[in-house]
């Protein structure tokens, strides 16, 4: 069966796997082992290494190859991963995707070339990137379509891409008005939009369920709570949808717009999943009071990561 909108490879919840660290900013792949255990055991449908919310920018290329060959080596086949192989270079960002490839990457999502705040490149230019890693793999690409890009993907492009560009074919959406963004792109790519996906750690979940998202790629410590929002509206049932998401939709708001990527950390480590949830420096630590109410509206709701490793 040909890969479609109709017929993803891939569907459902990718959360990203946050990297972690020893307080003195080494890795910890001890936890970091642990951490993908209990995300697979929340019910994840696959997983997500490297990316932003995983600190990648805050790594080295050694330690980048070392966690891919990790993580992959220890999920060893039990369910798809996505690894983030961006870089401005159009050949290194090639030879990334296909080193993570060989490693057994399901998939590899990718940026649109930029750097710093005023480097950016024309849509000839970007097409020109995504055709050059396509080229030296085997595997879908996933756009990352987001902010930190500070790059003006719309549309018309993308969906011109994923007709003309053999592995361009999933777009994870985070930009503002990222529904209607989906729509637009469902309409105008049809079968080539393989996976149209919901970003930002479900903020705007439900909008983009409606507007034909099959996948999610959320933070990475309550799948358990997000995944049935998921399954609920693919069979129809809007109303369970609906009921769910209004429940869970504290603790992903206060993910998404006071703790950031250190939201899953702290709550892997109140519930003995990690070791340490220290970001690396010079990112600061979560503020003591944003982590009290994190973990506060955790325990309303009573998810797997606070009792998966007590």
């Amino acid at each position: 069966m040909t890969p479609s909108l109709s017929h993803p490879r891939y569907r459902g919840i990718f959360p990203v796997v946050p990297t972690t660290f020893h307080e003195d900013g080494t890795l910890d792949l001890a936890s970091q082992k642990r951490c993908v255990d209990f995300m697979i055991d929340s019910g994840v449908d696959g997983l997500c290494i490297l990316a932003n919310f995983s600190e990648q920018f805050l790594l080295a290329d050694d330690e980048r190859e070392l966690l891919t060959r990790a993580v992959l080596e220890h999920v060893a086949g039990r369910l798809p991963v996505i690894v983030t192989t961006t870089h401005t270079s159009t050949a290194i960002c090639a030879a990334r995707s296909r080193r993570a490839q060989e490693m057994g990457a399901a998939m590899v999502m990718v940026m649109p070339p930029y750097h710093g705040a005023t480097f950016r490149f024309s849509e000839a230019q970007i097409r020109a990137f995504y055709q050059g890693v396509s080229d030296a793999i085997d595997i879908p690409i996933m756009v990352q379509d987001a902010p930190a890009a500070g790059t003006p993907l719309s549309p018309a492009f993308l969906a011109r891409m994923a007709q003309e560009i053999e592995q361009v074919s999933y777009f994870k959406m985070e930009t503002a008005g990222a529904a209607s963004k989906l729509r637009e792109l469902i309409a105008l790519g049809g079968d080539a939009i393989e996976g149209p996906w919901d970003g930002e750690e479900a903020i705007t979940l439900l909008a983009d369920l409606e507007a034909g998202a099959t996948g999610a790629m959320t933070g990475g410590a309550f799948a358990d709570g997000i995944r049935p929002i998921i399954e609920a509206h693919r069979s129809g049932d809007k109303d369970t949808a609906f009921a769910q998401y209004q429940r869970w939709l504290p603790l992903i708001n206060h993910e998404n717009r006071q703790a950031g990527f250190l939201a899953a950390k702290a709550l892997m480590k109140e519930g003995g999943v990690i070791a340490c949830e220290a970001p690396r420096s010079p990112w600061p630590p979560l503020h003591p009071e944003v982590r009290r109410q994190l973990i506060d509206i955790a325990r309303r709701l009573d998810p797997l990561v606070l009792r998966w490793g007590r």
